[in-house]
């Protein structure tokens, strides 16, 4: 009977004890959320210091609370500057990096985590020397597509694939045409074969791929003004690569068919009553 009593002391001590952990752990979840909720207001007060401290604590509370390291990351991201290059808008952008990379390890088709990850590489490649821009150009592609890969309706990432196509072009094709005394304004297509058969080689199923992608954000949203600019420059330019003037003046025209469908979409929607922009939002589950 002491034996029986003994076992039954230990057993209840810790099924107690058992209670005091999940207790406990319920407590740290509802002060985890409570932390978020304060983020997201200080957030909304574009007070993101306060927000991102908030933060870290639900995090600290909860290690699992995924909503919160997206949130932080964020918090991180609206504080960096492109092109400031003091060290601590830098740590800005690493730590928005680092926490955003950490949302992919708990889950690797968070699309909110790759479109962020792709705004980053993009915009800093935006600001860096030329020789440095296309590595970066190149690493917010390979974000974009795998954005796609879980998500093929995303309209942003197909335009943004788009301007990254005309941003690695324009440049070799501003030289070029500095180089064979072409003016800007000046009417194609380039002067020296052998240069155009360069630029085809390096640059053709950029352009293509460019042109294919602008066109598929275009058939997700028949009204985008801005991939219909794009598509105008992307044509204009590659425009410059026809062997002859009468192939040069057919795509000249194409383009300015879509810049004026950009125009006039542009009018169309300015006319209208704008939509509720998006955010974070607190967490009331």
């Amino acid at each position: 009977m002491m034996l029986n009593t003994r076992i039954l002391t230990r057993l209840t001590l810790a099924g107690a004890a058992g209670i005091l952990l999940l207790a406990s752990t319920g407590c740290d979840k509802l002060r985890a959320r409570d932390n978020l909720n304060q983020g997201v207001q200080a957030y909304k007060n574009a007070k993101y210091a306060d927000a991102a401290s908030h933060f870290q604590e639900a995090i600290r509370l909860d290690p699992s609370y995924s909503s919160a390291r997206l949130y932080l990351a964020t918090a991180y991201m609206v504080q960096w500057i492109p092109g400031a290059e003091s060290p601590e808008n830098l740590k800005f952008a690493q730590q928005a990096h680092d926490e955003f990379m950490k949302v992919l390890d708990q889950d690797a088709n968070d699309k909110n985590a790759m479109a962020s990850l792709a705004f980053l590489a993009y915009n800093e490649a935006t600001s860096l020397p030329a020789d440095q821009k296309l590595a970066k150009y190149d690493e917010a592609a390979d974000w974009y597509h795998k954005l796609i890969a879980v998500d093929a309706t995303n309209k942003e990432a197909y335009y943004t694939l788009g301007v990254i196509a005309f941003a690695k072009y324009n440049p070799a094709l501003m030289l070029a045409r500095s180089n064979l005394r072409m003016k800007p304004e000046d009417p194609g297509p380039l002067k020296d074969k052998k240069v155009k058969e360069e630029l085809k080689a390096k640059y053709g199923p950029i352009l293509e791929e460019g042109v294919a992608n602008l066109q598929k954000a275009i058939d997700i949203d028949k009204e985008y003004d801005d991939a219909m600019a794009y598509m105008n420059l992307l044509i204009r330019e590659r425009a410059d690569l026809l062997d002859s003037q009468s192939e040069y003046k057919a795509q000249i025209e194409t383009a300015d068919n879509w810049l004026q469908k950009a125009l006039d979409t542009k009018k169309i929607k300015a006319a209208r009553q704008p939509g509720n922009a998006g955010g974070i939002v607190n967490d009331t589950k």
